[in-house]
């Protein structure tokens, strides 16, 4: 019903009074009629989300490797080798508030223009996400365009370091962009005070902009090859020493590496390609998916070959890895559809393969959790971090 129809009543013979009743009546279906709209459009909005969330996957389900399920705030024992459940209740871990008494560490701050790099200069980037490759459905065509950035780099280096000696430490991706974010510092003050790990430096580094495919951040962490880690050791490391005055081991087994999502499979690439460089590893929501760009025929699945088919027909190499997965973490987030793309099963197969292999692994499928797992993180971070150190200076990895 419009002002037509309005006008249609008047000119057929109706009072003044009559045709002020109409239209008030009209108005009234009108105001009505976009509150339903508005409803209509906003319950098929909320429809939609719900469907295209991820589904929640049940410890036990099909393809999941066998479990130990702990009781709310447990940690797994520090000598396991194995797969636990916990949540959907966390219990936030003590070692994340400062303790009265506890040293310090000191955090410092600086900033690597892409300009002054040999390494990932310039950068990409791209304006829209790309399509999938008619010929190849493993990998996408994207157009990107040369970038250049700053990469912020963010150091703790605790109170118990002795000038002039060589550290260990451990690298964490995605490191922040802007003021430092004190929870990591905090809680290694309370484990190195406990002298539950050495007194590791802390280096955060933040990725070079965008996500996935066609950015500068998707080519850092999902490519599969040494290039990261070249990078980090040939652009980073030197620049801590200088900015920071310390020292930092060049010995493997006092090196970690650690991230979540595609920071988390950066962390293994790392390592797996560069052993000699680094050992230790830990990730949540590791992104052991198809996701690396441009393709590389040499690694046709991405990370998801690691489980399909790297680690399976390789020899057993020296690495300490945690990795952890959230029941709600990501499926098919993307036009990709090579079945290559589940979170979960990633995981569940990363741990299945470990296993199989003998390596020095724990898994922690985290109920009511979904992709980062932060909920629980905020309860099993510290003891993470302990279990990737455990055996430093007395038990090299085998």
């Amino acid at each position: 019903m419009n002002r037509p129809t309005i006008l249609k009543y008047q000119s057929s013979g109706a009072s003044t009074s009559d045709a002020a009743i109409t239209e008030s009546y009209v108005l009234r279906v009108c105001v009505m009629s976009k509150f339903v709209a508005t409803f209509l459009v906003c319950t098929f909005a909320f429809l939609a989300t719900a469907l295209a969330a991820p589904p929640v996957r049940q410890f036990d389900g099909p393809g999941a490797p066998p479990f130990k399920v702990l009781k709310p705030g447990e940690s797994p024992p520090l000598d396991a080798y194995d797969n636990f459940v916990i949540g959907p209740k966390y219990v936030r871990a003590p070692e994340r508030k400062p303790v009265e008494g506890v040293a310090r560490g000191k955090v410092q701050q600086f900033t690597i223009d892409s300009k002054q790099t040999k390494i990932y200069n310039p950068g990409i980037a791209r304006k829209k996400f790309g399509t999938v490759d008619p010929k190849n459905p493993k990998t996408l065509i994207v157009d990107t365009h040369e970038i250049d950035y700053k990469r912020q780099i963010t150091v703790y280096v605790p109170a118990q370091y002795k000038r002039g000696s060589e550290a260990p430490f451990m690298v964490s991706h995605d490191g922040p962009k802007g003021k430092p974010n004190m929870g990591l510092p905090r809680i290694l003050d309370n484990l190195i005070a406990e002298e539950r790990i050495p007194p590791i430096i802390l280096i955060q580094i933040a990725n070079g902009g965008g996500d996935a495919q066609g950015h500068q951040r998707g080519k850092e962490y999902d490519n599969m090859s040494g290039l990261f880690a070249k990078y980090i050791e040939t652009e980073v490391l030197p620049r801590v020493e200088k900015h920071c005055k310390v020292k930092l081991t060049k010995d493997p087994e006092g090196r970690a590496a650690m991230g979540s999502s595609s920071g988390g499979s950066a962390a293994l690439i790392m390592a797996w390609f560069r052993t000699d460089l680094y050992r230790r590893v830990l990730t949540t929501s590791g992104t052991f998916v198809n996701q690396a760009w441009p393709f590389d025929p040499r690694f046709p699945d991405g990370a998801w070959g690691f489980h399909k088919t790297i680690i399976p027909k390789s020899p057993k190499k020296p690495i300490r890895l945690f990795i952890s997965v959230g029941d709600r973490d990501l499926l098919n987030p993307n036009v990709m559809r090579d079945d290559m793309h589940d979170w979960v099963e990633a995981n569940h197969q990363m741990a299945k393969v470990l296993k199989a292999k003998g390596y020095e692994y724990q898994y922690l499928f985290c109920r009511g959790s979904g992709h980062g797992i932060g909920n629980a993180k905020s309860q099993f971070l510290p003891h993470a971090i302990e279990w990737v150190w455990k055996g430093f200076g007395t038990k090299r990895i085998k």
